[in-house]
C-alpha cells in the first residue's frame, strides 16, 4: 500500500473534468425535440396548468439534463475512483463483465461495482449485480481456486448503515472513498479541486442551454400552437401516442 498524494488527485481532476463538461454539452446538442416529446407524458403537463411553450421545453429539458448529468458524472467519478486505487494499492479497471474494479491487499481479491450514489438501482437490477458477482468470482477462480475473493458495491456518495448484504458489502459515501484509498479524509478532500474552473465551464454550458431552450421552444411553437399563440394539447397528445403516428 501506497500513502496517497493529494496533488496527483488535484491533477486527474485538473487534467479530466474538462471531459464531464464537454459530455455535458455534447449531450445537449444531440438533444432532439421530437425524441423527447415521445419520452414525456402530455397529461402531466395539462394536469399541472402549463400555459406557454417555454414552460414545457423547459420543464423536458431539465428533466433531461437531471438523469443525463448524474449518468456522466456517475461514469467520471468511477474514473476518478479507479485512479486513486491504482496508486495507492496498484487496483486496475476489471476486464469482467459488471466490474469495474479490481485490486489485492491482505491477501484478498477485491471486485468493486461503483455507482454513483446508494439508491441506483431496483430489485431487479441489484439482482443482476449479484449474479455478476458470482460469475466473476468463478472466472476468477479458474486460474487460481484457493483465491479469497470479496465482493463490493462502491456507491460515491450517502450512506448506508448496514454494509453486510450477506453475498457483497456494500460502501458508501467516506467508507467508499476510505476504502479505495487507506484515507479518511478523502471525501471531503476530493470537493476543493472538483470546483476549479467550474464556473468558466458552466458558462459554456449555459450559452449551450439557452440556445437550445430558443431552439426547442420555436420548435414547439411553430408545431403545437394555433395561430392565437394557445397550446393545441390534442395534436400534440397525438403526436405523443397516437397509434398512426
Amino acid at each position: 500500500m501506497e500513502k496517497l498524494n493529494l496533488k496527483d488527485v488535484s491533477n486527474y481532476v485538473e487534467i479530466n473534468i474538462g471531459t464531464f463538461h464537454s459530455k455535458r454539452i455534447q449531450s445537449l446538442d444531440n438533444l432532439k425535440l421530437s425524441q423527447v416529446l415521445k419520452r414525456k407524458n402530455p397529461y402531466l403537463f395539462k394536469a399541472k396548468y402549463v400555459q406557454t411553450s417555454e414552460q414545457i421545453i423547459r420543464g423536458i429539458v431539465d428533466a433531461h439534463i437531471s438523469s443525463n448529468e448524474e449518468t456522466i458524472f456517475g461514469d467520471w467519478l468511477e474514473g476518478l475512483a479507479i485512479f486513486i486505487n491504482s496508486k495507492v494499492f496498484n487496483g486496475k479497471k476489471s476486464g469482467i463483465t459488471g466490474i469495474d474494479l479490481e485490486f489485492d491487499t491482505d491477501g484478498i481479491r477485491f471486485i468493486i461495482t461503483i455507482k454513483s450514489g446508494p439508491n441506483w438501482g431496483n430489485s431487479s437490477q441489484v439482482k443482476k449485480m449479484k449474479a455478476d458477482f458470482i460469475t466473476a468470482k468463478k472466472a476468477l477462480r479458474t486460474s487460481n481456486s484457493k483465491l479469497n475473493i470479496v465482493a463490493i458495491n462502491g456507491c460515491c456518495y450517502g450512506k448506508d448503515n448496514r454494509p453486510d448484504k450477506g453475498e457483497y458489502f456494500k460502501y458508501c459515501g467516506q467508507k467508499f472513498w476510505e476504502f479505495i484509498s487507506g484515507d479518511q479524509n478523502l471525501y471531503t478532500e476530493i470537493i476543493e479541486p472538483l470546483g476549479n474552473n467550474a464556473k468558466e465551464k458552466n458558462d459554456d454550458f449555459i450559452k449551450s442551454y439557452s440556445q437550445m431552450i430558443n431552439k426547442f421552444t420555436k420548435e414547439f411553437s411553430n408545431e403545437f400552437c394555433n395561430d392565437n399563440g394557445e397550446i393545441d394539447w390534442k395534436k400534440l397528445v397525438q403526436f405523443n401516442s397516437s397509434s398512426t403516428e
